[in-house]
């Protein structure tokens, strides 16, 4: 039977807030307590994880969660980010396959959060963790500028977050595929960053350059041009949802207004 609600997160959101919950959790599981609070949970345990072989998926998602830093939100979507396997488990010629664990979990989680009342924000927010949190499968196999920015589009404020979680998924005994996921995380940080500095110096830029005005306004390069591109530039960052029609009729004005 489930336990009331406040109860229950009272109780799951204490151990998670433990500086480590590892053994904290493990009590929860074989106490049966966790049966009652979040059932889902040693449901994980009948679970062989083939990426994780030396490990069940309940071992491996007490692991992932130990590894995070105590924020309930990010340690939340650690306890709750494999949570659809046991829904998704599929066997066929390629072995055991876990098929779209995350986009079922990420229903599963919410449904659970909302009845232990959790706040609308924690369980938006952990919600959309297990929904994105095999998004960065692949980014090994080279991802196109437009890929990183839809993975950065996607995560939004969360995107810090989602890293961490990447990071402490990682629970491998080999050193070197251990360093070489937080390479790939430390790469898409740097490419994201990168991006982000390259779309700020665009809208820098106004929606005409100066051949354009040269061309719209019949003058040769020199002073005016200088000053008509300082006003375009003005007029974007004042009003950015300008299209080019508009703000070639906005130049005109400006120049007329100028010259006369």
């Amino acid at each position: 039977m489930i336990v009331e609600a406040a109860t229950g997160r009272e109780r799951l959101s204490a151990v998670l807030l433990e500086e480590d919950p590892r053994n904290a959790l493990w009590q929860l599981v074989e106490s049966g307590d966790a049966e009652k609070i979040i059932p889902e949970l040693p449901a994980l345990a009948l679970e062989q994880d083939p990426i994780h072989k030396h490990k069940d998926v309940l071992a491996h998602t007490i692991a992932v969660t130990s590894k995070t830093r105590a924020d309930l939100v990010l340690r939340l979507a650690a306890l709750f980010h494999d949570i659809g396997k046991p829904r998704t488990r599929r066997i066929d010629e390629q072995g055991v396959t876990f098929r779209h664990h995350e986009a079922v979990g990420a229903r599963m989680t919410e449904k659970r959060l909302t009845e232990l009342e959790y706040p609308e924000q924690v369980v938006s927010d952990v919600t959309e963790l297990v929904r994105l949190s095999g998004r960065f499968k692949g980014y090994a196999g080279g991802w196109s500028d437009s890929a990183v920015r839809r993975y950065a589009r996607d995560a939004g404020h969360l995107l810090g977050l989602l890293n961490e979680l990447v990071r402490s998924d990682c629970t491998t005994r080999n050193q070197r595929k251990r360093l070489e996921l937080h390479h790939h995380v430390d790469d898409i940080e740097e490419r994201i960053i990168e991006l982000a500095a390259e779309e700020r110096r665009k809208a820098e830029r106004p929606l005409l350059d100066g051949a354009a005005v040269m061309e719209r306004l019949g003058l040769a390069p020199g002073r005016e041009i200088g000053q008509a591109l300082r006003f375009l530039l003005e007029l974007k960052r004042s009003e950015p949802d300008l299209d080019v029609t508009a703000t070639e009729a906005r130049l005109d004005a400006w120049w007329a207004d100028y010259s006369g």
